[in-house]
């Protein structure tokens, strides 16, 4: 039987009662993503799954994305290796995957949807463990939000820019990233989006501008726009509104890109070995509007009964 265990804080719950090597029922389907719209990040604790399980079952929920870098699974290129592990000379992961304040996807035409991780090595420092993920819920961040604000951005859309990320990694002391080729600055465009989105699951509206690839706020001018964004990443950010989970081998995570922030938080060293496994998922399906009451059915039908 699933069993849905909110953590009390801000954000997250724990699903219990799941296997997810095995195929999802429609009603337990529909009692996720109900879970994400109310708590936004969900932990399945103790799976031990392939990578073609964690492909299957994060596709449930949308297209899947394929990354720019060559750290995939092989043979399975929708799933893509989190790892500072070095084998032969040759990293065989992501090392510095997440490491700021930002929402999957932001940057493309269609966006983030959901992350599904899987933790497979996490690193331990006097038992204590490393290399926590942290949240913030941007349905509180907009509901708090000033109303001067609110009034200015009310129709205002922003531009995201994956180069800016991607550059603010590459800045950082030690970091071995590359600029970007012409050829995957063009796969990755910038876009635009309103900075305030209707949710496709709650129908709140939800702040969607974010410091790690928002740059311009398209209706102002730029320093009126440097400015508001600075306000933004400031109220966003703010400690009442975030969640930090810990992670344990065996743990799947599973959060919404639409209503919340994530920073990875680089706490270890170069021997203390962080291996995760990732599927990014597209908001395809969950944004076109038949989709969601026909998935959504199961689990109110069952309700009735």
């Amino acid at each position: 039987m699933l069993d849905i265990v909110p953590t009390g804080k801000i954000l997250g719950a724990d699903v219990l009662g799941l296997d997810l090597s095995r195929p999802l029922s429609d009603e337990d389907f529909a009692a996720l993503l109900e879970a994400l719209g109310r708590h936004g990040v969900l932990r399945f604790p103790r799976q031990s799954i392939t990578p073609a399980h964690l492909r299957d079952f994060s596709a449930r929920f949308g297209g899947l994305q394929r990354t720019v870098s060559d750290a995939n699974e092989p043979g399975i290129p929708e799933v893509s290796i989190l790892s500072n592990i070095v084998e032969n000379g040759k990293p065989i992961g992501i090392a510095d995957a997440g490491q700021d304040w930002h929402t999957d996807m932001s940057y493309n035409a269609t966006v983030g949807f959901v992350n599904v991780l899987y933790a497979i090595k996490v690193p331990r420092r006097d038992g204590r463990a490393l290399g926590s993920t942290s949240f913030a819920n941007m349905h509180a961040a907009y509901d708090d939000l000033p109303e001067d604000l609110k009034q200015l951005l009310a129709n205002a859309t922003a531009t995201h820019d994956f180069n800016k990320f991607w550059e603010n990694m590459r800045s950082r002391p030690g970091s071995t990233r590359p600029p970007l080729t012409p050829e995957q600055r063009a796969k990755r465009p910038p876009s635009t989006h309103p900075v305030f989105l209707d949710h496709p699951i709650t129908g709140r509206k939800v702040l969607y501008c974010n410091p790690g690839y928002a740059i311009r706020i398209n209706e102002l001018d730029a320093q009126q726009s440097d400015e508001v964004l600075e306000r933004l990443f400031a109220h966003q950010l703010q400690p009442k509104y975030q969640y930090t989970h810990e992670w344990t081998e065996g743990d799947v995570l599973m959060w919404d890109h639409i209503g919340t922030l994530h920073a990875a938080w680089p706490d270890y060293l170069p021997h203390e070995h962080r291996l995760i496994k990732r599927c990014q998922v597209l908001a395809d399906r969950i944004c076109d509007p038949s989709f969601l009451p026909a998935a959504l059915r199961p689990a109110r039908d069952a309700a009735q009964h």
